[in-house]
């Protein structure tokens, strides 16, 4: 027996999970993180709406795209908006961060309070975050996804609970009905249309079991109960929003047992006994009773796994572990992708890593996904350091970055392509030749994107207007006494006296004639525009 067992609870603020993670792992200030993508990196997260083929997600033009994204939650709680909000990072730092690391896609929870008319989001810091004061949760939601794709990052939104009291085994609950899901549903597709950076919706987060067999009372796969079972009920929402909006991806998670029962043990009866596992983890039906919708080339089956700082399944503690995971990964999911039925597109995976098992278990799980541009997609869990039984990859001052979890994710990160820079290239073994500033030297652009009492954040966005490449760049520029950094990225950003220098990262050594870097950064003093910008040595 396999237990579905899971408390996927976040806390307001941290707590002793948290802090445990970050002290077991690296610690790396923002300014000076450099990524290293795989080498099909290039690609971005395609052109126009995506689709389907086969077990591959595809773009307008037929090219195939790999998902790797990550999670940052909060708008299904009782701030309903993104938590860390609250702290010294401003949003559009978070979501610059988010990108420069990797993450080509953001997934974003939310319950349906926080889609009521007259809803309030909390939790935020308006000094840091003066542009969100006074706005609802879904204006905040609509400045989230305009800057995610500036920057070339695509989003998928998660209706994660009913209500922001927790989630729920079903789609609907007494207080919150199915046509209520359904029509919220189609609002936001509405709401999108038109606009590609939003991609897709995950139907409902982890239908699970509920009740004891044969009393089961839970999401089923393949009952026929259209009170439980979770595959016609994504039929009937998942073709609801496609009429609305037949560009969409419609993402479907598993159950934890196809009954949608917990196994009594105790009555001797093995027929009450089936194979469950994480809560939306399940999809071992899903090829006998696939999903049916109105739109072809739509769907996308979305299961979550975890590790020991969830659950102690009993696969962690075989005696062949971690060589028995692929196996149990090929049957619960992945043979969806292995027989080319639909793509996977991982929506939660996680884990402290406080146990030895779990920095194990994450690496063969990456393994598992496969590399470059043909593996499975996800959308790691979560950017934020207070999910009580995961931890993030920001660490709790939601500016420095865990930098063990990063290290595993990395090879497989396809950072996006856009929001003003160059597109991102593989880095080559070996020495790279230094070219001289062209002439015709730079250009310089300054925008104040944010101020608080003490702070500020900018971005200074150079061009090379000259006739060749410049390889590597840096660019300077110049501070009044009393202004200091305090974060930068997309560019290693460090500071000396008044001096500042922003350093090409690895993937992005080059600035081709004709292009524009943006450089993103807080700073701490009275609010200064840079001053004598330079291009590599060359005046702007």
């Amino acid at each position: 027996m396999r237990s579905g067992v899971r408390r996927h609870r976040p806390t307001a603020l941290g707590g002793a999970l948290t802090a445990l993670a970050t002290a077991a792992a690296g610690v790396l200030v923002a300014a000076a993180v450099s990524t290293t993508p795989a080498a099909a990196a290039v690609g971005g997260t395609g052109t126009g709406y995506l689709h389907t083929s086969g077990n591959k997600i595809v773009d307008s033009t037929g090219a195939t795209v790999r998902l790797t994204g990550i999670n940052w939650f909060g708008m299904e709680t009782d701030n309903k908006t993104f938590h860390g909000l609250w702290s010294s990072n401003p949003w559009r730092g978070q979501l610059d961060k988010m990108a420069s690391l990797g993450y080509n896609t953001l997934r974003i929870p939310y319950s349906n309070d926080a889609l009521k008319p007259g809803a309030t989001a909390s939790g935020i810091n308006d000094f840091v975050n003066p542009d969100l004061v006074g706005l609802s949760p879904l204006q905040i939601l609509d400045k989230v996804i305009d800057y995610a794709g500036g920057k070339g990052m695509r989003v998928i939104l998660d209706r994660h609970r009913p209500t922001a009291a927790g989630q729920s085994p079903l789609w609907y609950t007494s207080t919150v009905s199915e046509a209520t899901w359904i029509n919220d549903w189609k609002m936001l597709a509405q709401r999108y249309a038109g606009n590609p950076t939003v991609i897709g919706a995950d139907l409902h987060n982890e239908p699970h079991a509920e009740g004891t067999n044969p009393a089961a009372t839970g999401a089923c796969w393949g009952c026929g109960d259209t009170a439980r079972d979770w595959r016609l009920a994504a039929e009937r929402a998942g073709n609801a929003i496609l009429g609305v909006q037949p560009n969409w991806l419609i993402f479907v998670e598993g159950v934890s047992c196809p009954s949608g029962g917990l196994s009594n043990v105790w009555d001797g009866d093995p027929s009450n006994d089936e194979d469950c596992g994480w809560w939306g983890g399940n999809l071992t039906k899903a090829k006998d009773f696939p999903v049916r919708l109105n739109v072809a080339n739509r769907l996308v089956y979305s299961p979550h796994e975890y590790a020991t700082s969830v659950y102690r399944q009993t696969w962690f503690d075989a005696p062949d572990y971690p060589a028995n995971m692929p196996a149990i990964w090929d049957r619960y999911w992945g043979y969806l992708h292995k027989q080319n039925i639909a793509p996977i597109m991982m929506g939660e995976f996680g884990s402290t890593l406080a146990d030895p098992k779990d920095k194990v278990w994450l690496e063969n799980l990456m393994a598992y996904t496969g590399t470059g541009v043909n593996g499975m997609s996800f959308t790691y869990w979560s950017w934020n350091p207070n999910s009580g039984d995961t931890g993030g990859i920001a660490l709790d001052d939601w500016t420095n970055i865990n930098t063990t979890k990063q290290a595993i994710l990395q090879p497989y990160l396809i950072p996006p392509v856009g929001g003003g820079g160059p597109s991102p290239t593989p880095t080559t073994p070996g020495p790279t030749p230094t070219t001289p500033a062209p002439t015709g030297g730079c250009t310089a652009s300054y925008k104040q994107v944010n101020a608080w009492q003490g702070g500020f954040q900018g971005e200074l966005t150079v061009k090379n207007t000259g006739t060749a490449a410049v390889n590597p760049w840096s660019v300077t520029w110049a501070w009044p006494s009393g202004v200091s950094l305090a974060s930068g990225w997309n560019a290693t950003v460090t500071q000396s006296g008044t001096t500042v220098t922003a350093a090409a990262p690895d993937w992005s050594r080059s600035l081709a004639a004709g292009a524009s870097v943006t450089i993103g950064f807080t700073a701490n003093g009275a609010a200064s525009a840079p001053g004598t910008v330079k291009l590599t040595g060359t005046a702007c």
